[in-house]
């Protein structure tokens, strides 16, 4: 069956999760933001991911521990997750804190599933081998795209505000987001790690694909 993507765009998680259920009812929501925050040390989740893109394993971080995302500013969370998980954290992790606490705060409340998704992970599993090719690339969008198309998912031309809005990488990640949420729904989708770790904060700690 081949589907044709709509695309969404908002700034926050809930408005866009409201304009996807006029649509009919949500079953399963993939999102490429972590779910679940180590008390200490990698969340097991982040190094299968690593292993499972191979080539583009730098696409993957390594997600903060809590309490380094729940410092005041970068150079305490720096020093906090060097003593918990032994390594430091970038500007660029620390910058997201905001954004993952309101996606954590949504989720609680969602009333529906919601898994995490990366999206290298799930176009290694569409294709059934890591890819090589970055979808910054002509040649690595082209590739993902017909992955997609492939798997029955086409994207439009015209996607309205949300093409305007998004760059095309955004586009190509939120496609194969939405194919990993049908594999789930459908429970054909596999959870790194199987099962799924759980932490202090008791969420279900794994990456879907």
């Amino acid at each position: 069956m081949t589907t044709v993507a709509r695309a969404l765009f908002s700034t926050q998680v809930s408005d866009l999760a409201g304009q996807a259920q006029a649509d009919g009812p949500i079953l399963v929501v993939a999102i490429d933001m972590p779910i679940g925050l180590p008390d200490r040390g990698r969340r097991a989740a982040d190094v299968l991911a690593r292993a499972a893109v191979g080539p583009l394993r730098s696409s993957v971080f390594m997600t903060p521990v809590r309490a380094a995302l729940e410092a005041d500013d970068h150079p305490s969370a720096v020093a906090v997750n060097r003593e918990l998980a032994g390594e430091g954290i970038s500007v660029q992790a620390f910058g997201l804190k905001t954004k993952l606490f309101q996606v954590e705060s949504w989720i609680r409340e969602a009333g529906y599933r919601v898994v995490e998704v990366h999206p290298e992970v799930c176009f290694a599993q569409l294709a059934g081998a890591p890819l090589s090719l970055r979808k910054a690339t002509w040649a690595g969008a082209e590739q993902r795209r017909d992955l997609l198309a492939h798997a029955g998912v086409t994207l439009a031309g015209d996607l309205g505000v949300a093409g305007h809005a998004a760059a095309v990488d955004d586009v190509l990640d939120a496609a194969v987001a939405a194919w990993t949420a049908r594999r789930v729904a459908r429970g054909e989708a596999r959870s790194m790690p199987d099962p799924p770790e759980a932490f202090t904060d008791g969420l279900r700690c794994a990456i879907w694909a």
